[in-house]
């Protein structure tokens, strides 16, 4: 594991842990669980690829993910995935990262 993917790793084990105390607490509209829901599963994902040494690999070719966008997003799962970024932004992305 490279330094950008060790910062990458203890980011996604903290935030999963801020989550899981969020979710126990059980205070929130069941639309934000279910987004909280939706994003451990994704962080759970993320975690278990850098285990299995294959974090940063998209899910459908096999190819690398930049690094840009796994700094930007790191449960990316697939390149495919970046066509749907611009529903993210207010501003639309460069085209040097797709």
């Amino acid at each position: 594991m490279n330094a950008m993917q060790e910062k990458l790793f203890l980011e996604l084990r903290q935030t999963k842990e801020e989550i899981e105390i969020s979710l126990k607490k059980k205070q929130k509209q069941a639309w934000l669980t279910s987004i909280l829901k939706e994003e451990l599963a994704d962080i759970n994902t993320a975690i278990q690829k850098f285990e299995e040494g294959k974090f940063g690999q998209c899910e459908l070719s096999g190819e690398f993910i930049p690094e840009d966008l796994l700094k930007m997003f790191p449960t990316i799962k697939s390149i495919k995935d970046t066509e749907d970024l611009e529903y993210f932004y207010k501003k639309p992305l460069s085209t040097a990262f797709l």
